[in-house]
């Protein structure tokens, strides 16, 4: 079975955030779409380029043209929301949207901004991709120590790098406190990947784990397959944390690690009643 279009995924879209309770991140939209489409892990892991899927590609270009026909919008956090017009809507024509928004993409173009904002880009030849691709070009050791720091960044304490060779994929350990009562050991692996990390790598490094520290992360620059995000969080084991391509480059530019963020603009914050009303 093909790859369903960015057109084919409209209404999908559209039924997968009324279920999910009218906004939800990529990665539950991918998931709930997936579910709502019936595909097969194969269909979902067709890649496209070196960093993407074709599923995920064409969901993007989705979220696109809804956002400009007006049903779906957007946060800075990446959290996806029904408009009030998307809430009011289950179906579209997928040729009047086509239509109606590449006769409007000139216009859109230059006011769909907002003031001072900048609107993540879904394209892949944004800031995050090239960071991204920065970051693969690092020897292994070098990455191994940037996850070191960003785990430090985030409030992690005695983190070390261990990088042992036949230690089951471990690649260095930490602490996380909470308050200053309680403390979590956490042993993590990192993987400067440019496909997916599958299922039998995230079972391995929890073996290898289990019974040394409360809690695992994976850092990839990759992609997690859907088995692997189901392996991670499958009932009766210890759960582990997994952190993508796309989650890593987030941190490093909270963190500003290898990343300048210009300030433009005073921030001028404007409160919308009617947002709340129409929720």
């Amino acid at each position: 079975m093909p790859i369903p279009t960015y057109d084919d995924l409209f209404n999908p879209l559209l039924t997968a955030l009324h279920q999910l309770g009218s906004s939800a991140s990529i990665p539950e939209q991918e998931e709930k779409v997936a579910e709502v489409m019936n595909l097969t892990e194969e269909e979902l892991e067709e890649p496209h380029g070196e960093n993407n899927t074709k599923f995920s590609y064409n969901l993007a270009w989705a979220r696109t043209y809804l956002k400009r026909y007006g049903l779906i919008d957007n946060s800075a956090r990446g959290v996806w929301a029904l408009t009030s017009q998307g809430q009011k809507t289950k179906t579209v024509d997928k040729t009047v949207v086509r239509k109606t928004v590449k006769a409007a993409v000139r216009k859109i173009r230059d006011n769909e901004l907002s003031e001072g904002a900048e609107e993540p880009s879904e394209e892949g030849t944004s800031w995050e991709q090239e960071l991204l691709d920065a970051v693969k070009r690092m020897p292994p050791e070098a990455f191994e120590r940037l996850c070191q720091r960003v785990l430090r960044e985030s409030g992690f304490i005695q983190v070390e790098v261990t990088g042992r060779s036949g230690d089951g994929g471990i690649d260095g350990r930490g602490v996380v406190k909470l308050g200053s009562i309680l403390s979590f050991h956490v042993h993590f692996q990192c993987k400067r990947y440019k496909d997916t990390v599958s299922s039998p790598v995230v079972r391995d490094f929890r073996g290898a784990m289990v019974g040394r520290a409360d809690k695992g992360i994976i850092i990839t620059t990759g992609t997690f397959t859907r088995d692997a995000k189901a392996e991670a969080l499958r009932d009766g084991a210890p759960p582990l944390d997994l952190i993508d391509g796309d989650d890593l480059v987030r941190m490093l530019k909270d963190y500003k690690l290898g990343v300048s963020v210009e300030e433009k603009i005073v921030e001028d914050i404007t409160i919308d009643p009617d947002w709340f009303s129409d929720y």
